[in-house]
């Protein structure tokens, strides 16, 4: 090889290496030409759902005015003059992002910026036309959904990246529509990856700083080589320039079931779970606090049949660490129906192994692990909860210094234990201040002090004591 083609070749690698990212004289980084190119497969999402009736926040307050007052004369005004007739149907109309992942018009958006729409449309950057989209699938678990428009030609596309790669501190830009503000342009850094903020049961969000803003839900968070690393889903309402995004890592096998149409399946293991704390793992002989907790196993599912029991505290699948609950949510629902999940156990002070074969996560598996469907023979409903006196395996896998107190098997939603905040796990340790160990003490001190209207209980969750007050009407 001669030097010049040496030099040559050279050249041409370092040329294609350069990220899309370039760095002005002061250091800072310019967006420009990741913002250009980029931007080209970010579209705006329109949608329309039809609806019946007027607003329910204005009925709700209507109906609570009394007849003959003022305010109830000026929402009867208003509906005549400006209002919809109760009852009939109207548009009603909502936005977000989305983009482009293949030449051929599939594009990744949030699934509730297309939940429920009658009609979706979507409109590309300093293009007019607009595009009518058809929804190819959705997954409501994850937020994903998958569009597909016809066009008639190749579509600029980007691509998903590797979120496991991007670090804290790192710059990213987002792109998207808030309010209604096509093709804005926001930059900032990744805030912290593996954020759980109670939006569903796969939380994994990455947070960023770069400005998001409603609107902005479905569309892209960039890394610097202008790759997707996380799609816009959240924000935080009470906070500025807080906003979470799905990882691409967790979201493209999501999107590539959607994108042939598929219902998403994922495994199941048929336990409930809670986080280990740092009592329990004392309690439980466990060198750290780690992996998650089986408070119960439905009889018959994929865990029983595999072995795996009451109290056992699961450290390992497939060889990967489980730190708390959530990844092991995470770990088990990214492997497929009829996959073997091979896990590591804490039992009775000693690492124990398992082989279980996955079902399939769904409403019906779910269903079936249900309170109504676990509830054990000896657990008896009061207040809105399955209640049962505790044993001394249940107590030591619970942190209770003792064996004292009535396990709460389950508890109904719509009573006012599950409106209290009472939930599954947790152990009841008095009614007013009298020591309760069976559910026919506890029924005693009830009868006995039915007057004051209310039972003032002891809670012990995770090693804390909290009161809660039930009213007994």
């Amino acid at each position: 090889m001669t030097h010049k083609l040496h030099n040559f070749i050279l050249t041409l690698t370092i040329a294609l290496a350069v990220p899309m990212m370039v760095q002005a004289d002061n250091g800072l980084p310019v967006f420009t030409e990741l913002a250009a190119k980029a931007g080209k497969a970010v579209v705006f999402i329109s949608t329309e759902r039809t609806t019946t009736g007027g607003d329910g926040q204005a009925e709700l307050f209507r109906q609570q005015v009394p007849e003959g007052h003022p305010f109830r004369e000026f929402f009867d005004r208003f509906d005549k003059f400006f209002g919809q007739p109760q009852g009939q149907p109207r548009k009603q109309l909502g936005q977000g992002s989305g983009f482009v992942i293949t030449p051929e018009g599939m594009i990744v958006t949030n699934n509730h910026v297309i939940n429920g729409a009658d009609k979706v449309t979507v409109r590309f950057q300093n293009d007019k036309a607009t595009y009518e989209a058809e929804v190819v699938g959705a997954d409501q678990e994850t937020d994903l959904a998958v569009l597909k428009i016809k066009i008639g030609h190749k579509l600029p596309t980007l691509a998903l990246g590797n979120s496991d790669a991007i670090q804290v501190g790192e710059w990213v830009l987002a792109i998207g529509n808030p309010f209604g503000l096509d093709n804005t342009v926001t930059a900032g850094i990744i805030s912290a990856k593996h954020r759980i903020i109670g939006a569903g049961p796969f939380d994994n969000f990455l947070q960023t700083d770069a400005s998001i803003n409603p609107g902005n839900s479905g569309g892209p968070l960039l890394n610097m080589q202008g790759e997707v690393i996380g799609i816009n889903t959240a924000i935080n309402a009470a906070a500025e320039n807080i906003g979470f995004a799905i990882p691409s890592s967790q979201a493209k096998k999501i999107i590539a079931q959607l994108q042939q149409g598929k219902v998403v399946q994922r495994g199941w293991l048929g336990v409930t779970i809670q986080r280990v704390s740092d009592t329990q793992a004392k309690a439980l002989g466990l060198p750290e606090t780690t992996g998650a907790l089986i408070a119960s196993v439905g009889k018959g599912h994929p865990a029983d049949k595999g072995g795996v029991k009451q109290g056992d505290v699961i450290l390992e699948v497939n060889g990967h660490k489980i730190a708390d609950n959530n990844e092991l949510l995470q770990r088990i629902a990214g492997l497929a129906p009829g996959d073997k999940a091979r896990l590591v156990l804490w039992r009775s002070g000693k690492r124990v192994k398992k082989t279980v074969i996955l079902g399939q996560r769904g409403e019906k598996t779910m269903a079936s692990m249900a309170p109504e469907m676990q509830k054990p023979k000896e657990a008896k409903a009061v207040l809105g909860m399955a209640l049962k006196s505790i044993t001394d395996q249940e107590a030591k896998a619970l942190g209770l210094e003792t064996t004292q107190g009535l396990l709460v098997v389950s508890v109904d939603p719509n009573a006012a234990a599950g409106a209290e905040g009472i939930r599954q796990g947790d152990v009841v340790i008095q009614a007013n201040q009298q020591d309760v160990n069976t559910v026919k003490e506890l029924e005693g001190v009830i009868q006995r002090d039915k007057k004051r209207g209310a039972v003032m209980l002891l809670i012990k969750r995770q090693g804390k004591n909290s009161f809660v007050a039930l009213p007994l009407d």
